[in-house]
């Protein structure tokens, strides 16, 4: 049976401009429906405006500490529009590359709202194609709770796009997303508070880290508020938000923040056309080749509930498109020490395990950490601390996790992590040479195990 398209990829964030771009040069007829923006989440709402934003709010630290080193710094403030008019202008760049990327690997690209109609035709704005596989990239889309007032809330969308920075804002969630721009926002000079339901942020990660996390953010003299959730939203007549909580305490912000996670963007997609079958987080289920309970039809990134890391989709798209135009190349997604990095500031890094999960696997385990004041605050005040962990398995002396709570931490664990992949030991980091005066050097030079 013949086909209008070989590969019809719904979605172009990043999975799904890397399967299409890959599966185009390896000679398979691409279309690309996207009703938004290009390059996805990432791009426009994600990772890209976000690490701007944290860097914006890094100089506040900088001029103060330059002041240590001899500098006569005069900071006359910080305008909101003009980092949100440059952000733009950014994204509105990396959109055209997007753009370019697609249509020179040959790509036909649809402009508009795609919606499966059968296993093997998409309609787009009222037109139909056929295809003999339809990929799903769709990627997610903030979700906030059925809570009174919800309606004056800003969401993990709308937050790069707030015509002025609030005076006080009130940050609600745990995870990556919430203590990042609970970082931006303190480090703008907005009166910040954080509130989690949980005890402690960014459930998953290494206790350690979470806790010198917590504590280097009090430094900041943010509000933290955990075991802390909201009861409801009322919209005062200054426009001020009076938000009460469950256990009766309330407060009043300019702007509330819900950073509680993204679900699956499956919202008219015509899935109830054909047999394909959620997981019970409503998140498509697919096997371990991406492939749905309907055959011709797979998908790949955030949609399907894995790890929602943009590095993570593109492998993922990689894999697809050589898995069904390439197949001699094909090679499965290894999700084994995946690194990941937390923008907050200070930034945190990991590869491998914690020290939990790596005793609840059955390790034997011996710690290596260490936490010390960075040699660019030894002329100031300021009494940030950083701190390095190393998680080791006993019987092996291969290295299981590496945890960094500091400046550039993602750029260090970057390299880490490939150490780690080709299965390092800690005798190998003891072995290794530092370079001096660094941070990074402490990775190599910690030999006492911690008690």
């Amino acid at each position: 049976m013949s086909y209008d398209f070989d590969l019809f990829v719904i979605g172009a964030g990043s999975g799904g401009v890397r399967a299409a771009r890959f599966a185009a040069s390896f000679g398979a007829k691409v279309a690309v429906a996207e009703s938004r923006y290009l390059g996805g989440t990432c791009v426009n709402v994600g990772c890209v405006p976000k690490k701007l934003m944290v860097y914006a709010a890094t100089y506040q630290d900088e001029f103060k500490l330059s002041r240590s080193f001899g500098w006569d710094v005069d900071a006359k403030g910080f305008d909101w529009n003009t980092l949100i008019s440059n952000k733009n202008t950014e994204i509105a760049r990396l959109n055209g590359i997007y753009e370019k990327l697609l249509v020179n690997s040959g790509v036909n690209l649809l402009n508009g709202h795609a919606k499966i109609i059968n296993a093997h035709t998409v309609a787009v704005e009222g037109k139909e194609y056929s295809a003999k596989h339809i990929l799903i990239a769709v990627g997610g889309w903030p979700q906030v709770p059925e809570i009174p007032g919800r309606e004056h809330v800003t969401d993990s969308n709308q937050v790069f796009f707030l015509k002025e920075q609030p005076k006080r804002v009130l940050v609600i969630g745990g995870g990556y997303i919430a203590v990042e721009f609970a970082s931006v926002f303190q480090g703008l000079g907005s009166e910040t508070q954080l509130a989690y339901r949980g005890d402690l942020f960014l459930r998953g990660f290494d206790q350690d880290v979470r806790e010198h996390l917590h504590q280097e953010l009090l430094k900041t003299d943010m509000t933290l508020r955990f075991n802390c959730d909201v009861q409801r939203i009322d919209k005062q007549e200054d426009n001020s938000l009076l938000i009460t909580f469950k256990d009766g305490q309330t407060t009043e912000v300019d702007c509330i923040f819900y950073a509680t996670g993204r679900r699956p963007m499956l919202d008219n997609l015509g899935l109830e056309n054909v047999d394909v079958k959620l997981d019970k987080h409503g998140n498509i289920a697919v096997d371990e080749l991406y492939q749905t309970s309907e055959s011709s039809i797979l998908a790949i990134g955030d949609v399907t509930g894995g790890m929602q890391l943009t590095p993570v989709a593109l492998a993922e798209g990689m894999a697809v498109a050589r898995r069904l135009f390439r197949p001699e190349e094909y090679k499965p997604v290894n999700y084994e020490l995946i690194p990941t990095a937390v923008f907050s500031i200070p930034n945190i890094a990991t590869v491998g395990v914690s020290e939990e999960q790596a005793r609840a696997d059955g390790f034997s385990v011996q710690v290596f950490k260490t936490s010390f004041r960075p040699m660019k605050l030894s002329l100031s005040e300021q009494q940030e601390r950083i701190f390095m962990k190393l998680v080791v398995d006993k019987k092996t002396d291969r290295v299981l996790g590496c945890h960094m709570v500091g400046p550039d931490a993602g750029e260090l664990m970057q390299g880490i992590a490939v150490a780690l992949k080709a299965g390092a030991t800690k005798q190998v980091f003891d072995e290794t040479i530092g370079i001096h005066p660094t941070a990074a050097e402490e990775f190599v030079t910690m030999r006492t195990p911690s008690a």
